[in-house]
């Protein structure tokens, strides 16, 4: 075989396995392993299955249950010998990250969980990619599962990205595969939930789909064309960007059916279903608590424990004091880790390899030569241990920032692949995209900071210290969650996005022709996105103290408005991200949710019933770099404060009121620059009508008005006003009025 992929060696190793405990002729399967990645003659024995294995993706696609049949009867291998597929991972993440109230205890329990995914998990089937072989992962499978090791090869693995992992292995060990991941989820965070399905499937169902035993009862062809208007056929194979029934057909007749299948096992065994042969580990123990025994600091479980030589003595439970001391690990702090050991736990993080996402950045920096820009001089800062920290590198201090991005259209791309070749590739290219457009983001924007007037940490004097500015609480997959200085959080947002749409757009699987273009900030200097996927990121800027359960509830509201906003974005043909963002300066603020916050406080209804937002969330990245630009314009013309607070209050007064005062403020201000300023960046940038023909503006307004049959009364107006004066506080000013002059050319030009 030629080049053969891994995933062409994956299939061959588990035909050849067969469907025994063990392999008769191990040594020989591994030659032929090693033959087909060197490229050379495999032995004798196998070289007839290799060559059904080359032809299995090269099969023509049968157009009758006959052509179906005789290539059952031809490749007879493919037919009668099972492979085994599965997939599982971690479920309820959330629920086990952030059920803990400090930043190194959500820290840790994300670590661990990434150490789970990346490390251990990979390494069940030996060397893979950067992970090297593990003693103790071997170690811990003979003596769990004996016999499973011998059966695992790297090239097994489709992908294990984004907590999940889906592979092949040899029918036999189906089963024992999903039980030793679940195994190692619970053994590992003792309470963290996970869910692993297996099945067996004919290599013959790879290329085409799920295949009935008797061959002669397959639903094909023939039956689906005379089953076309049957609503469950109908719903089944639809594709909605195929027209042709035939073509949807093969559509669904791929690996992705089988990938389906699994997902379908996988929510029912996670929603409490028992099956054969699979113990019930899908949930997570549960520790008894007593009204008289002292709780650990979470107030989850009881404690079993007092952390002497950690400031202030906390009492951990065993899950907590898990998360701690991963959470010191990764964090490479440099404070004693001897209450743990001391603790006598048989539990050993230091057995593996935990990685850190800060020593994956600056190796970032380093590959892509990046470093000096970013260090600017300083060497070897350390990594922020807690949101003071993390506040004080912000203007003004003590605010912090929760970024949650999430890809959009995922979904309906994977429906589209159709071979594992294909979703390896796929989710390769999506983490690796995810994670370097993070990395150049924090390297774009941020520089390690040192810590000035915070008070004493735990007792620990920090100040004068250099840290990287940031705390990334996982990568995951298309799934991002940081926390950021304030100041720098809707910049970094615009650019992760941004960068994550130019990765991707670079590869062919991805590109799109140009859309039209929908934006209410200068449409016509906006490019264009010529990418399928795309993020939407959820923003919330808050005080360092709010508790962070609730800030995380808000940021997952707004990644949801955000993703709510693209999804009805896409009928205009934009397909790019998303952000939506909030300002919280107390935590009283809103009492239930965002939504209802937003629908019962700023939305009124005008004179014939308009209706007036006094928001304009969730943005397109063009509109938010507009937004940051409009408000560093302000800052820079010293536009007086008091003035944007008077704007602000009276645009609960209806349109026309709102629309003369503004016109009236704005005459009346005595330096004539700022009335250009706001004419320019933000008038004539954002309240111009949609009809060409019309000059004038509806400052501070914009008009949401879709199509001409609709009346005065049905038009929605929005105003962006609110979010300036909201982000005013934390933008900087710039050092001189020449990066104001330049970007009004800049503006003018466009």
């Amino acid at each position: 075989m030629e080049n053969p992929s891994s995933v062409m060696i994956a299939i061959a190793w588990c035909l050849a396995w067969g469907d025994e405990r063990s392999s008769p002729n191990l040594i020989m399967l591994e030659q032929t392993r090693q033959a087909l990645k060197d490229g050379k003659e495999v032995p004798e024995e196998f070289q007839k299955l290799v060559k059904q294995v080359q032809e299995l993706q090269n099969l023509p696609f049968p157009n009758t249950v006959e052509e179906l049949k005789q290539l059952t009867e031809k490749y007879p291998h493919l037919w009668d010998s099972q492979i085994g597929l599965v997939y599982g991972g971690a479920t309820k993440i959330k629920q086990y990250v952030f059920e803990a109230a400090k930043l190194p205890d959500i820290r840790g329990a994300s670590a661990l969980l990434d150490r789970i995914n990346l490390i251990d998990l990979p390494a069940f089937f030996g060397e893979y990619g950067n992970v090297p072989k593990s003693i103790s992962i071997s170690q811990w499978l003979k003596k769990h599962f004996p016999d499973l090791e011998a059966a695992l090869i790297p090239e097994l693995i489709i992908y294990s990205t984004g907590g999940n992992i889906l592979a092949f292995c040899p029918g036999y060990f189906a089963d024992d595969l999903a039980n030793a991941i679940e195994k190692r989820y619970t053994e590992e965070t003792l309470t963290a939930n996970s869910c692993a399905v297996g099945a067996k499937f004919k290599a013959l169902e790879i290329r085409f789909g799920l295949l009935h035993n008797q061959i002669d009862q397959t639903f094909w062809l023939e039956k689906y064309n005379s089953n076309l208007k049957h609503e469950l056929i109908e719903a089944y194979f639809y594709q909605s960007d195929v027209n042709d029934s035939k073509q949807a057909f093969k559509e669904r007749k791929s690996f992705n059916e089988l990938a389906g299948k699994l997902a379908s096992l996988f929510n029912q065994r996670r929603n409490g279903n028992d099956f054969d042969n699979c113990p019930s580990r899908r949930y997570p123990p549960m520790f008894e608590t007593h009204p008289y025994l002292k709780r650990d600091e979470g107030d989850r479980r009881s404690s079993v424990m007092k952390a002497e030589g950690l400031p202030n003595e906390p009492w951990f439970s065993e899950t907590l004091a898990r998360k701690r001391i991963v959470g010191q690990i990764s964090k490479r702090d440099d404070s004693s880790q001897d209450w743990y050991y001391q603790a006598g736990f048989d539990w050993k993080p230091n057995q593996i390899y935990i990685p850190s996402w800060v020593k994956k950045f600056e190796d970032f920096l380093v590959e892509n030569e990046l470093d000096n820009q970013y260090y600017n001089g300083v060497k070897y800062p350390e990594e922020a241990r807690s949101l003071i920290e993390i506040g004080n590198a912000s203007t003004p201090n003590c605010f912090v920032a929760y970024i949650y991005a999430d890809g959009n259209n995922m979904g309906g791309y994977i429906q589209k692949i159709k071979t594992p070749q294909k979703y390896q590739q796929f989710s390769n290219d999506i983490f690796k995209a995810t994670e370097q457009s993070v990395y150049k983001a924090l390297a774009q924007h941020l520089h390690p900071h040192q810590l000035k007037n915070i008070k004493d940490q735990d007792k620990v004097q920090r100040n004068g210290r250099w840290i990287h500015p940031f705390e990334i609480l996982t990568i995951g997959g298309d799934d991002v969650m940081l926390i950021v200085p304030a100041d720098k959080a809707l910049a970094i947002a615009k650019t992760i996005g941004e960068e994550f749409e130019r990765r991707l757009a670079d590869l062919k699987d991805y590109q799109i022709p140009q859309r039209c273009l929908y934006h209410r900030y200068h449409p016509q200097s906006a490019l264009s996105s010529q990418c399928k996927l795309s993020m939407s990121t959820g923003v919330l800027i808050t005080a360092e103290d709010t508790p962070i359960y609730y800030a995380e509830k808000l940021t997952n509201q707004l990644l949801k408005s955000a993703k709510k906003g693209a999804k009805e974005l896409k009928k205009y043909g934009y397909y790019g991200g998303t952000v939506d963002f909030l300002v919280m300066k107390s935590v009283t603020m809103i009492s239930s949710n965002i939504s209802e916050f937003r629908s019962n406080g700023l939305t009124k209804y005008g004179s014939k019933q308009q209706k007036l937002k006094l928001y304009a969330a969730p943005y397109t990245l063009h509109e938010l770099g507009g937004l940051l630009e409009t408000a560093k314009a302000l800052k820079d013309a010293e536009f007086p404060r008091s003035q944007l607070y008077q704007i602000r209050s009276l645009l609960e007064r209806g349109k026309q009121t709102a629309i003369l005062n503004y016109r009236y403020f704005r005459v009346r201000l005595s330096d004539k620059k700022a009335q250009d300023l706001l004419k320019t960046q933000f008038e004539e940038a954002w309240c111009k009508p949609k009809q060409n023909n019309n000059n004038g503006n509806l400052a501070p307004w914009m008009s949401l008005k879709e199509g001409k049959e609709e009346t005065e009364e049905k038009v929605t107006y929005e105003t962006i006003w609110r979010d300036l004066v909201d982000l005013y506080p934390f933008i900087a000013k710039a050092q001189n009025n020449s990066s104001l002059t330049k970007s009004k050319q800049q503006t003018l030009q466009s």
